[in-house]
């Protein structure tokens, strides 16, 4: 599946993703990041857990017009399990594209991170048989899913941020490899870190178009 060995990479180097993915069986979309900064930047232990990540108050504003929806009062994190809750209800999974990866820079850049193992979309599709739509929050999570196609595009023709494309994943796993391909979209959309130079009301303006246009709001 396009993976890289680790045993290529010193082991002390490589990391594992610390979260599990947020799987609701109702779901119909996923998003698919790539991996968390280092845990002295966490506010929770939780997908996006850097306080200044905009992504939970996009959330916020898209679903609620409350960017402080998720907030904890007055406090400088989010409330995991009230997103839990809304992406259950909502039918909205979360799972890192990114299993393993070394820090080549010791930060969470993403134009530093190397891959080492690859989401194993076999064992995730699985769980959320209802998900259609893939969205990707940046340009190395839609690289790495698009490298797990039988047959990759170049990169010229990735789609850039607020397009889509088809996404044909076939099953890896031997029991499924006759199964027909899945018959996904995958749309790439803002980064949500403040590094992506993009004002937060433009953020939350194209993710609310997305999740309008994928029936969600």
């Amino acid at each position: 599946m396009n993976k890289t060995d680790p045993k290529k990479h010193s082991t002390d180097r490589v990391e594992t993703h610390p979260f599990a993915p947020v799987l609701p069986p109702n779901a119909t979309v996923m998003m698919m990041g790539t991996f968390p900064p280092t845990s002295d930047k966490w506010a929770m232990s939780f997908h996006y857990p850097n306080f200044y990540n905009d992504m939970w108050r996009i959330y916020g504003g898209v679903f609620f017009d409350d960017v402080d929806y998720f907030r904890i009062e007055e406090e400088k994190r989010f409330d995991p399990e009230r997103i839990i809750d809304f992406m259950y209800e909502r039918g909205i999974a979360s799972c890192p594209t990114v299993k393993q990866a070394i820090r080549e820079t010791g930060n969470a850049s993403d134009k530093n991170l190397t891959v080492v193992t690859p989401v194993d979309l076999d064992d995730i599709l699985t769980k959320v048989p209802k998900v259609r739509t893939l969205f990707t929050t940046g340009g190395k999570a839609t690289e790495v899913l698009l490298n797990l196609l039988v047959d990759p595009p170049s990169k010229s023709k990735y789609p850039k941020t607020n397009q889509s494309m088809s996404y044909p994943y076939q099953w890896q796993c031997t029991e499924n490899k006759n199964s027909a391909p899945n018959d996904l979209m995958l749309y790439r959309l803002p980064s949500t870190s403040r590094a992506y130079p993009l004002a937060l009301e433009k953020k939350i303006a194209a993710y609310k178009d997305f999740f309008k246009k994928i029936g969600k709001l």
